[in-house]
């Protein structure tokens, strides 16, 4: 240790004012500075042993006392006993299972340094063989070296050869740290890694891990930097990391589901996020074959129009809508201990405006991999909205035609505002809002959406609409020409402007069923709320209408 320990006992009594009972605990100083390593900012870390079975907080009070920063946490004999027992428990699913924290909890206690009641102590350490810990600690850090490696494989072979040697690097700490635990250098924060090595001593692989513990120092290019990586960890004792064709493939990631509307592609992930595809994005993800080898997924995508695709599906891979696996030994899912946690990337969202067309999402450009900005169910919800809108919009316009035609001019005041307040429900839709205001505020609502070219001209001919009044034949022709002019600039900008008219011919019918069913099995995968009673008869109907017979 760096301090004395009268000088930790005289610590200790001016930290027991401070406590609301340590009596009859045990007490230890564990962490850095009881494992030697430490220094004049390092903490005092001490731990009270209570001889019960009592639930103790896990929180840590902190003190400062003598010009030092004092931590004191508290455990009972139960507490520990658990805790032992659940590094054994974990430990059965395989080195990766068990938790961080427990096995740094376990650690810190099995090599700290007694100050009191030192029979408590001993019993409470003897409830694990250090010798059984050395190995788990091993273990535990050459699954980790293993899968970095594994990992700066796979994005070496997706051409990303920065990431790659940065996963090299991560994955030779590990390594060293699983040889060093094999030697009793078990203390898991990698900081003092360093001074772990000193006190191994010399030692060829110990002299060729500081050669290579970063890109820099080791002067050499990356794939040069990965190879010898690779060659280090195996010589350090973590197997199952060795570069080899055919070992990496492309897995299913749990949770992802693919939706098509029209062209567009659409990748939905654990139901919340909805990622929308650029044309090339696309291509690279329909040539994806699972179970298949990595090198193979390439060449596939490069034969599917989407060359050189390895940094979309490296992009795929982050984003977490695709796993990498090693033949014979599952998905690759590398980590950095006592770091950043695990898992799948969230990109910042896509500032695409509308978010939504008639056809999908609006992607930025061919590779994009966009994040839709609003959570998937209420993506699909507004989606399904702006289908229904225009149907209203065509039902609406053929009320307004009859009319009209029988002269019913208060009937086709109503039906002229009805077909304008259901085209702002479109635009609305397709800026994500929902649910939507009621048709009263429509108008009034597109003050919400952002300012741009369509907006001022929609929001401006809006206002003057919301006026009309129909009295005459000249005044409802007039009407109904400036009607459609403004639907039809809706449409522009929501991508609606091929929408088919839904009530003029059984063909029309049909393509307005055709857009509406490939929303609408999207909302149904999502719980969303759909936007009538009778789509839910269109879904149980395979998009076909249910009382017409099928040839």
């Amino acid at each position: 240790m760096i301090l004395s320990e009268d000088y930790l006992q005289n610590l200790f009594d001016k930290t027991l004012p401070h406590l609301h009972s340590a009596a009859d605990c045990g007490v230890v100083l564990e962490g850095s500075i009881a494992e030697g390593f430490g220094n004049s900012s390092s903490d005092i870390d001490f731990l009270l042993i209570a001889d019960s079975d009592a639930d103790l907080p896990t929180m840590p009070s902190l003190l400062f006392l003598d010009g030092r920063r004092v931590e004191v946490r508290t455990r009972s004999v139960r507490q520990l006993a658990e805790q032992f027992s659940a590094i054994t428990t974990a430990a059965h699913g395989g080195p990766g299972a068990i938790p961080e924290d427990l096995l740094n909890r376990c650690q810190r206690l099995l090599h700290s340094f007694p100050l009191r009641n030192g029979e408590l102590v001993a019993k409470v350490k003897g409830l694990m063989s250090v010798d059984d810990f050395r190995t788990t600690v091993r273990e535990w850090w050459a699954h980790h070296a293993r899968q970095s490696m594994r990992y700066a494989l796979v994005l070496r072979e997706l051409g990303q050869d920065e990431e790659a040697a940065a996963w090299t690097e991560a994955g030779l700490l590990q390594a060293v740290k699983s040889w060093a635990a094999g030697r009793g250098e078990t203390y898991l924060e990698p900081k003092w890694l360093p001074m772990q090595l000193d006190r191994i001593g010399d030692d060829p692989l110990s002299a060729r891990y500081r050669t290579l513990a970063s890109l820099d120092a080791s002067g050499l290019d990356p794939a040069a930097y990965l190879t010898e990586g690779a060659r280090l960890m195996a010589d350090l004792g973590v197997s199952g990391a060795a570069p080899g064709a055919g070992q990496i493939t492309v897995a299913r990631a749990d949770g992802v589901t693919t939706w098509q509307t029209g062209d567009r592609v659409h990748v939905v992930r654990g139901k919340q996020d909805v990622f929308v595809l650029g044309d090339r994005a696309a291509r690279a993800w329909r040539s994806l074959v699972f179970g298949r080898p990595l090198d193979l997924v390439l060449a596939a995508a490069d034969a599917a129009g989407a060359p050189q695709a390895g940094p979309l599906i490296a992009r795929f891979l982050r984003f977490g809508l695709v796993k990498a696996a090693w033949k014979g030994d599952g998905p690759i899912v590398p980590a950095m201990p006592l770091a950043a946690p695990p898992g799948a990337v969230t990109p910042p969202p896509s500032t695409a405006r509308p978010l939504v067309a008639l056809g999908g999402a609006v992607a930025g450009d061919a590779d994009a991999i966009d994040l839709v900005p609003v959570p998937a169910r209420r993506f699909s919800a507004a989606a399904m909205i702006l289908v229904w809108s225009n149907v209203l919009v065509e039902n609406a316009r053929e009320d307004l035609v009859g009319a009209l035609d029988r002269e019913q001019w208060s009937v086709a005041e109503l039906s002229a505002r009805r077909m304008l307040r259901f085209a702002l429900r479109g635009v609305l839709s397709a800026y994500g809002v929902n649910p939507l205001p009621p048709d009263s505020e429509v108008v009034r609502a597109l003050s919400l959406l952002p300012a741009g070219a369509h907006m001022d001209g929609i929001q401006a001919e809006a206002r003057r609409l919301e006026t009309l009044t129909i009295d005459s034949v000249a005044g409802g022709s007039a009407a109904l020409t400036a009607l459609d002019g403004f639907v039809a600039l809706v449409r522009q900008a929501t991508g609606a402007h091929g929408f088919p008219s839904s009530f003029g011919s059984s063909d029309g019918w049909r393509q307005t069923l055709e857009i509406g069913y490939d929303w609408l099995r999207l909302g149904a995968h999502l719980d969303a709320d759909l936007p009538l009673d009778e789509a839910s008869d269109l879904l149980s109907s395979g998009g076909a209408q249910p009382h017409v017979a099928t040839t």
